[in-house]
């Protein structure tokens, strides 16, 4: 196979600057390089051309396209640093840490358990002679709109089990990530027949497009709820199945009695995986009054010390906030904070001497619901710990937010624990971590978070079309 410079994949996936749109470095802001503008017509184009290769495509069998899957995620790990690296600049976060290395080793993981994933016909009546079994046929064409957060591992797990499928795919990545998305798919598409994959880097026209569009069989999203309600709406007009993974302002309760060294590592990175950048990462903490200063103080000191700054410096593991708009959100929720008169622990303002984007690791106590930065999902590296005396007041609380993406309970009695997450009303219950996620285990959202699940056999059939088969 011909080695790549990170310099050849740029070229192969930018346009001249007379004929796009330039993409900064997240941390510098300084250009990357220029991404297409696709319109709605490139958008008409793609999924006609989807429409037509996705017979040949689906009659390859699944044994076929299961080997095309190991090859693209072979591939994907033959050029891991190259796209590790775009994906640092334009996204942000470094190279190091659960950051862009490790989001580009879980594309191949995830490409590789979509391949692997078994999905047998179903035998759901037997009776004598007479017996009914469900299969699962492909759909046709899915739309995929990716989120900025986790471009790359995102629109994964939006491709990886359409394909296995038998779809073929139109994706659309954000358009403050489009480069990192366009290299995966040129990383794909190496392997792939034409037609069976497309990229299109559009703006927020396009993403309503692909909603409304006649030609898709099935759209998957990832992103706010409130754009989420959107899609549901110009859905409606095409019937097409949804995948919603929507937003999130997970709540953790720490029950009395917790070990909090044990804890603190997963917790720390439960709250600020990505800088705070991702829709199941722990947004509100709930902690007994018996431990409150410990956690609060633990977490303060663990924000002081983990180095953030420039993604490419292999000894940084947090980053800047990806844009401006969040970057705003992110200070407007703390400045509110400190006017109710919360107590800034650590943090609780920009960094510029890093860069135009950073924002300080930020802890808050002495907060309590009807906050903004409790009641809203911040989306960045702030986190309010709030204070509890009394469990079922703290699940209550848990439980208040329209949202029901994750949550976790933290505990030394597993008993206890599991008894608490019982009661939360959340996709996903974690004990004593947040956010692990696994490419066997469902994952998805209640409540205004969204619907449908993936990984796993449950994201294998939310591609599918389910056929009752009765004899």
């Amino acid at each position: 196979m011909t080695e790549r410079t990170t310099t050849g994949i740029l070229a192969a996936v930018t346009v001249p600057e007379s004929e796009g749109r330039a993409i900064p470095d997240a941390a510098t802001r300084e250009v990357i390089g220029y991404a297409p503008v696709h319109t709605t017509d490139d958008l008409d184009r793609a999924i006609a051309a989807a429409r037509a290769a996705q017979p040949a495509w689906n009659a390859l069998g699944h044994e076929e396209r299961s080997r095309i899957l190991h090859a693209i995620a072979d591939e994907i790990e033959a050029n891991a640093e190259e796209l590790a690296e775009l994906l640092s600049r334009e996204q942000g976060k470094p190279l190091n840490g659960p950051n862009a290395r490790f989001e580009v080793g879980a594309c191949a993981v995830w490409t590789r358990s979509a391949a692997d994933t078994p999905l047998e016909p179903e035998v759901v009546f037997e009776d004598g002679p007479a017996r009914a079994e469900v299969h699962y046929d492909a759909l046709g064409v899915v739309g995929a709109i990716n989120p900025w957060n986790w471009p790359m591992m995102i629109a994964v797990w939006q491709i990886a089990p359409s394909l296995r499928m038998g779809n073929t795919v139109v994706t659309k990545p954000s358009e403050y990530t489009p480069l990192s998305v366009l290299a995966l798919v040129e990383v794909f598409n190496r392997h792939l027949p034409e037609g069976v994959l497309t990229a299109i880097a559009g703006d927020r026209e396009v993403g309503a497009a692909i909603a409304a569009h006649p030609g898709l069989d099935k759209i998957m999203f990832t992103g706010s709820t409130a754009t989420g309600r959107r899609i549901v709406e110009s859905s409606a007009h095409n019937l097409a199945r949804l995948t919603l993974e929507l937003g999130g302002n997970d709540a953790g309760i720490v029950l009395p009695g917790t070990d909090v060294s044990a804890i603190a590592q997963d917790l720390f990175w439960g709250v600020f995986i990505n800088t705070g950048q991702t829709c199941a990462a722990l947004k509100r903490l709930y902690v007994h009054d018996s431990i409150y200063d410990e956690v609060v103080d633990t977490l303060a000191e663990m924000a002081r010390t983990t180095p953030m700054g420039g993604g490419l410096d292999e000894g940084n593991v947090l980053g800047p906030l990806q844009n401006e708009k969040q970057f705003d959100i992110v200070a407007r929720l703390v400045d509110d904070a400190r006017s109710r008169g919360a107590r800034i622990v650590a943090g609780g303002e920009p960094a510029p001497e890093l860069g135009p984007l950073f924002y300080r690791t930020t802890v808050v106590a002495d907060i309590k619901d009807g906050a903004a930065l409790v009641d809203e999902e911040q989306f960045g590296p702030a986190i309010p710990v709030i204070r509890y005396s009394d469990v079922d007041d703290a699940v209550a609380r848990a439980n208040a937010s329209e949202q029901g993406l994750g949550a976790s309970v933290w505990s030394a009695d597993p008993d206890a624990a599991v008894e608490v997450a019982r009661r939360l009303e959340a996709g996903t219950v974690w004990i004593n971590n947040h956010g692990a996620i696994n490419p066997q285990v469902p994952f998805g959202g209640v409540k205004a978070s969204g619907y449908g699940q993936e990984f796993g056999v449950a994201g294998l059939k939310a591609v599918a079309a389910p056929k009752v088969i009765s004899r």
